[in-house]
């Protein structure tokens, strides 16, 4: 491409990071903006439990988990999939190794040392890096979409380049940079945005006074969970998740929070199941409840004859009245089958990600928005969403590489 050309990214996380890497690999003048003091915050963030690059699991499975959303993604994956996402971290240095659940970790589990070599690789490419510029979108409708306004701490200022990739997130975790302001910009210039909503998220129900007070932090751990919605789509799997003061949240949740999320904003609430046993049929539990009890306590012969105590006995009583908790028949089919009513998701911004975003019917194949030719999308700001697992930070990458692709094709 002509080395004049200079391209302008917006936001530092892994999908501009990897605009920028795509395109000063080529020669181009890369100007990377972002409001924080520095790049990659929420990168790191995901890292202070053992940085989860992507998922092992074979391709056709890999792509399955974006749902709706897999006609758009696969060939951003096909792109830059889970095996090139390996070799890339290797090539900074950094080795990897696969855990007993199939993600995919550095082998220091940690977040930092691979930014570290990522940043220097990136400016002795040359890439230029301008902190603490906060996008305020574009002065009027009249702008052109190439120039760009942004507060700094030494005021506003204006920027003009060739091409222009908006890599700015979603809302979830506005203090760490991605807020969604910039959805209503985006809409002014005719880019379809759909509204961004919490994804990866917990929910809200309603427990007694004691029940949250008591059990909250604690784990519902080897159960599993179900939920059919109102089109008939299923969601059932086992895992654990945790109990909160105003609901539930943890991976088993996030994993069906889509089918939840949706079905509340549809229906009002949304009630799954809550299988305390998985691992026993309906059959042998309703045996082990009818078995005599004598003198004990309900409690005491669950802990008996079942292993079952703690939240997941105190969980039986948020459902079942003192009479039902006294019904043998009753006490089994509930054990195997806890409803949980929900009745909302918890806020966007305390979300692990988010859904929504700029539809990709508002986009070409490059991934340049059609309203605003030389302006390109990335990342998480896209309409599309996918289960905690490696998945997300996969696709946010694999985007960054087909819009660096797209924008070089542009300029040639």
């Amino acid at each position: 491409m002509n080395k004049d050309k200079s391209v302008a990214i917006v936001g530092g996380g892994p999908a501009g990071l990897m605009t920028a890497e795509v395109l000063s690999r080529q020669g181009a003048q890369v100007h990377l903006y972002d409001a924080m003091p520095s790049v990659g915050r929420k990168f790191l963030l995901a890292g202070r439990g053992g940085l989860n690059l992507t998922h092992s699991e074979p391709f056709d499975r890999f792509v399955e988990r974006f749902g709706e959303r897999r006609a758009e993604i696969e060939p951003l994956l096909r792109r830059f999939g889970p095996e090139a996402l390996r070799e890339w971290a290797h090539g900074l240095g950094i080795e990897t190794f696969v855990g007993t659940s199939g993600r995919v970790f550095p082998k220091d589990m940690k977040a930092a040392p691979l930014l570290r070599a990522w940043l220097h690789r990136l400016r002795e490419a040359g890439v230029q890096f301008h902190m603490r510029h906060r996008w305020l979108g574009w002065e009027d409708a009249s702008t052109p979409a190439s120039t760009l306004r942004f507060s700094t701490p030494s005021g506003d200022v204006a920027a003009s380049h060739d091409a222009v990739v908006l890599a700015l997130g979603g809302a979830s975790w506005a203090r760490l940079g991605s807020d969604g302001a910039w959805a209503p910009w985006l809409s002014s210039r005719g880019i379809d945005v759909a509204p961004l909503v919490p994804s990866n998220c917990g929910f809200d129900l309603t427990w007694t006074p004691y029940f949250a007070e008591r059990f909250a932090g604690m784990p519902f751990k080897s159960v599993a969970i179900a939920f059919t919605d109102t089109k008939g789509r299923k969601f059932a799997r086992k895992g654990e998740f945790v109990a909160t003061t105003t609901g539930i949240e943890g991976s088993l949740i996030y994993a069906a929070s889509a089918l939840l999320r949706d079905e509340i904003a549809e229906q009002g609430s949304a009630t799954l199941t809550l299988d305390l046993l998985p691992d026993r049929t309906p059959e042998q539990v309703r045996a082990a409840v009818l078995h005599p009890r004598g003198s004990r306590s309900v409690a005491s012969h669950l802990k008996s004859r079942l292993n079952l105590d703690g939240i997941k006995t105190a969980v039986l009583h948020e459902v079942l009245t003192k009479d039902e908790m006294h019904s043998p028949e009753r006490l089994a089919e509930t054990i195997k089958a806890v409803p949980l009513r929900l009745i909302a998701p918890r806020p966007i911004d305390e979300a692990i990600s988010t859904a929504g975003g700029v539809r990709f019917d508002a986009l070409d194949d490059k991934l340049m928005c059609l309203a605003e030719p030389g302006v390109f999308a990335a990342g998480e700001m896209l309409d599309w969403e996918a289960p905690t697992g490696g998945y997300l930070l996969t696709a946010c990458m694999a985007s960054g590489v087909v819009a660096a692709e797209g924008v070089l094709r542009t300029l040639v």
